[in-house]
């Protein structure tokens, strides 16, 4: 469901997971509850905790839209006006679910955090029986700044599957492994070269090295095909 939904949308920044019981370590301005809330602190960043449910009794999980490269603030702003409207009995947990992804660029490393899902928040919720968001709930999401609407038909919104909701609770669970250099391609994928000594040429991938966030590519050269290592950033995959 959310992959279907998901190909419009891109953007890369913090990992983001939170239960409205964390609501409490953000900061409150009773003034104005729609108000944008502060970015997130590391008190408010903690993962998924691996004795929790997949869902809580009488609650479902829902996919809500929300304007690209805002997820942090949508989710901040929820938690803070659900605490100060007592709604933690209709809404728990909020998350933006993220990965590591390690960056090589120019011989220099560094690790940033990766949106799964660009441009959505999750939300565990109750609804009313006949399949409604609670009137005061609704209105508290949709008068909330960047907020769109959730994925579903005629104001009722649709609760994920089981296994959409393991994928997504997997991937907001706190990673162990070091991040690894994330590569789109496949040997065979048809490349252009974006930059440097080949800028322009096209050519075929051979070989990807995570390791060295490199991949090898066979390109043409005074008429013979010959493989070049770059930097995987130089390269950009064409669609047929």
């Amino acid at each position: 469901m959310v992959e279907e939904e998901q190909q419009a949308n891109s953007g890369e920044t913090e990992d983001v997971v939170a239960t409205t019981d964390q609501a409490a370590q953000v900061e409150t301005q009773t003034s104005d509850t729609s108000a944008a809330a502060p970015p997130a602190s590391a008190e408010t960043q903690d993962q998924i905790g691996e004795d929790q449910p997949l869902v809580m009794p009488g609650m479902n999980w829902f996919v809500l839209r929300v304007a690209s490269n805002k997820e942090d603030t949508v989710r901040q702003t929820l938690l803070r006006k659900i605490k100060i409207e007592g709604f933690e009995n209709l809404v728990n947990r909020i998350l933006v679910p993220t990965e590591k992804v390690k960056i090589i660029k120019g011989g220099k490393q560094r690790v940033q955090m990766k949106k799964l899902y660009p441009g959505y928040v999750f939300v565990e919720m109750q609804l009313e029986h006949d399949g409604r968001i609670p009137q005061d709930v609704f209105f508290l999401i949709k008068e909330t700044t960047g907020v769109g609407d959730f994925i579903g038909t005629a104001g009722r919104p649709s609760p994920m599957s089981i296994p959409e909701i393991e994928k997504m609770l997997a991937a907001s669970k706190a990673p162990e492994e070091e991040p690894t250099v994330k590569m789109e391609f496949q040997k065979g994928d048809h490349i252009k070269i974006n930059d440097g000594p080949f800028e322009n040429m096209e050519g075929t991938v051979d070989e990807m090295l995570p390791d060295q966030g490199k991949v090898r590519v066979i390109v043409t050269i005074f008429g013979r095909s010959t493989p070049v290592e770059l930097e995987y950033w130089l390269v950009e995959k064409i669609e047929e």
